[in-house]
């Protein structure tokens, strides 16, 4: 048996990130793969036939790796929407993503007419350090020109080995002329948790689970009461909207702060003896404080894991409108130097046995975000039930799963975020808030 490293991983598609866990499990050909009839291996045959016919008479002379790549890819994208291939630079980008940190800058940007635009410098990374300004604009690399590349081939330029040094030209507003800042690569952490004071009430924002999430949680708890204090604190608001999930541990991890005791999710394969489960242990981080959870038609995978954890064992009200729906499971197969395969091997459930496989977290309490004129009627997600191929809901009942997936930059503008300060400061009173208390959990503790 030949064993290999694997990522578990539970994602969403279109630009959600996975859930995603480090595993070493053996790679096995189940019982039913090795009785498969011979017949079916013959047919490799004619893969052999088209792809000699391709190279020897298309049009122009066709790249062997490419066409092998898109064959492997075409196999496993009909499959469902989530299995596919990853070539080398998909999968050391992804490594990246679920890392959260990596070599470079520490400047957040965007493009803006052909340029790199400086959304905002990270604080106490190189740029800031550097003077970086939030509006410069980047017109050098290392001397090349930035028009003419993408956003993701200039951000890759930018990434290197820690203590290697770079030179950034800089566009300012109010400066004559284009200047040159220097800056020494360093060890950037994607802040994927941030958070404030709302009077008396902790806001947390979780923008995806890196390897940095739980950390960032913690941290975030222990300097919001210590800033409000025990006595004012009314309670936390986490916002998982449009957060399009990451590592499976740091969605249990997350869970489990807020949890004593319980199962927080389990993931079933085809096999029966395939079947993980994951408990909290004892201590929650927050001493009971009530929360509240806020989800939307982007809180996809990992944000869904976490909301119906904390949804079943009826610790917090979930807020907002229907999730996305991403319930399968995915292993992420390395192939060494030839990148990786994904491949949908399990689905996973909320501690009562549910799977939200196109179906989503359903809100305790569905609150619809106000929307601006010009998006209405275009703020909604399909979800995982319209997606082509998805993998059916066991559950009974039509499929339903997405929805509003708005969420204003100007705080005072948002509806839900409003509504849960509401609630948990009692100006407004709603039968789900708080929930039920331990003794009536959905689930057994």
């Amino acid at each position: 048996m030949i064993r290999k490293a694997s990522l578990l991983l539970v994602g969403a598609v279109m630009g959600a990130a996975a859930v995603t866990t480090l595993a070493q499990v053996p790679f096995h050909v189940s019982d039913a793969a090795n009785a498969a009839a011979s017949d079916t291996y013959r047919q490799l045959n004619l893969f052999g036939d088209v792809f000699e016919r391709v190279r020897s008479d298309y049009v122009e002379v066709p790249d062997d790796a490419e066409l092998i790549e898109s064959a492997i890819n075409g196999m496993l994208t009909s499959l469902d929407p989530h299995s596919s291939y990853m070539s080398p630079k998909s999968f050391r980008d992804m490594q990246v993503q679920t890392r959260g940190e990596f070599g470079g800058l520490g400047i957040e940007v965007t493009m803006e007419d052909g340029l790199v635009k400086v959304v905002s410098p990270i604080d106490d990374t190189p740029a800031f350090k550097a003077g970086i300004l939030a509006g410069d604009l980047i017109t050098y690399i290392d001397g090349e020109q930035v028009q003419g590349l993408t956003l993701n081939e200039a951000v890759e330029k930018m990434r290197g080995p820690v203590d290697t040094d770079i030179v950034v030209t800089v566009r300012r507003d109010g400066a004559a002329e284009p200047f040159d800042v220097t800056i020494t690569r360093d060890i950037i952490r994607i802040r994927s948790v941030r958070w404030r004071e709302e009077d008396d009430v902790g806001y947390i924002r979780v923008t995806q689970f890196n390897e940095q999430t739980y950390d960032g949680l913690k941290r975030a708890i222990d300097e919001i009461s210590a800033d409000i204090g025990e006595d004012k604190l009314k309670g936390y608001i986490i916002d998982l909207r449009n957060n399009p999930g990451g590592l499976l541990d740091q969605a249990i991890a997350v869970s489990d702060a807020f949890l004593d005791r319980g199962e927080i999710v389990s993931t079933r394969g085809r096999n029966s003896d395939e079947t993980q489960r994951y408990n909290a242990r004892a201590g929650d981080l927050t001493d009971g404080e009530p929360v509240i959870v806020l989800v939307n038609g982007g809180s996809a995978s990992a944000s869904e894991i976490v909301a119906g954890a904390l949804q079943d064992h009826r610790r917090a009200t979930v807020l907002g409108t229907r999730s996305f729906g991403k319930g399968s499971v995915q292993t992420i197969i390395p192939l060494g130097a030839n990148g990786a395969i994904r491949l949908t091997t399990a689905r996973y459930y909320t501690p009562s046995g549910t799977s939200i496989q196109a179906k989503g977290i359903v809100p305790d309490i569905e609150a619809l975000q106000d929307l601006p004129d010009d998006l209405v009627g275009r703020a909604e997600t399909k979800g995982e039930a319209g997606l082509r191929g998805h993998l059916e809901s066991e559950e009974d009942g039509e499929e339903a799963s997405g929805s509003q997936a708005y969420v204003p930059a100007d705080p005072d503008e948002d509806t839900q975020l409003k509504l849960a300060l509401d609630l948990l400061r009692g100006v407004q009173i709603n039968s789900a808030f708080p929930p039920l208390g331990d003794n009536q959990a959905a689930v057994p503790n």
